[in-house]
């Protein structure tokens, strides 16, 4: 890899800029060593967040705050998120080994990047990094998106974001506070990015509302392996329930599109409803209808409908078997 300094800020306004001097972040370190050692990034600069103070709180006891060098298994191990935003924590804990959940923080999985082979693959010029074609189409696309594609059809590797979607969150960076789900972009308005950061600006934290902790939630990946890996697809579930009936409900699907996908057929279809197994089963059919498997993944269709069922049913504490 290319040599580098090594910055240390005390502010994050010394971080931002040190990064826009050609610079790059580290929080846990873990998605910057594969862009370093993959050539995906080649910075003149590493800007070590873990120097500057704070950004690591962890409460759920109210509203859901969760600063960005906050680690997956502070997150995952924080009863009070657990208590009040459940589907948040098992995001958290679904993340890759107890070794980089020890190290991966908040703002890392938000903001890491794509694991297509194409694009991690240093002699490929995919579309992503300035060719003319997106080699998924008429190549190995089995991993790649179902919903969402085009031009470019990979798919968000963030477990935490579907899940902090699901409860409503903000994502608070150096220079503004949006919704979580504004914070990532398709990749026909930018296909060389997958969020809207700008040069130098950093993510801080989320923050979720203190309405949100009464719904029932849950968080559930289906995986190749069941140590180590990313989805193939995974779904968090967030339900407002009515006595038995769900009066209103957010759905959002990752793995299987480029942005964490909401998917407001399947909410539409739940809400007004008790949930039964047949309905759960009904509600993951309603989110993949819209879905355009390519020719090596339309496993992934019957697979997302499944893991959109076993997701509401565990919400509401019902066996998914």
């Amino acid at each position: 890899m290319k040599n580098f300094s090594w910055v240390r800020p005390k502010t994050l306004a010394e971080a931002s800029a040190s990064l826009k001097q050609n610079g790059a972040a580290l929080s846990g370190g873990v998605e910057l060593l594969c862009l370093l050692k993959e050539h995906l990034l080649e910075p003149d600069r590493v800007v070590d967040l873990k120097s500057v103070s704070g950004m690591r709180e962890v409460d759920g006891s109210n509203a859901l705050k969760i600063g960005a060098l906050a680690t997956m298994d502070a997150i995952a191990n924080s009863s009070s998120i657990r208590t009040n935003f459940r589907c948040v924590a098992e995001a958290a804990e679904s993340v890759g080994s107890p070794q980089i959940r020890n190290v991966g923080t908040l703002g890392g999985n938000l903001c890491q990047r794509p694991r297509c082979w194409y694009f991690r693959d240093y002699h490929v010029k995919c579309l992503k990094k300035g060719g003319m074609a997106c080699y998924a189409v008429a190549g190995d696309n089995e991993y790649h998106a179902i919903l969402g594609g085009g031009p470019c059809h990979i798919v968000h590797p963030s477990d935490l974001a579907p899940a902090l979607i699901a409860c409503d969150a903000d994502v608070l960076t150096t220079e503004r506070r949006m919704k979580l789900s504004e914070f990532f972009h398709l990749p026909d308005s930018d296909v060389r990015t997958e969020n809207v950061l700008n040069s130098g600006e950093l993510v801080t934290g989320v923050e979720a509302p203190a309405t949100m902790k009464g719904w029932k939630s849950a968080y559930y990946k289906a995986k190749e392996r069941p140590s180590f890996d990313w989805a193939l697809s995974s779904c968090a579930v967030n339900l407002k329930v009515s006595g038995t009936t769900v009066s209103d409900c957010r759905i959002v699907l990752g793995g299987v599109a480029p942005i964490p996908w909401r998917s407001k057929e399947a909410e539409d279809f739940l809400k007004g409803k008790s949930v039964t197994g047949d309905v759960a089963l009904r509600a993951g059919e309603a989110a993949v209808a819209t879905a355009r498997p390519m020719s090596n993944n339309a496993f992934k269709v019957r697979l997302t409908a499944n893991v959109v069922r076993i997701a509401i049913l565990q919400a509401m504490g019902m066996p998914a078997e």
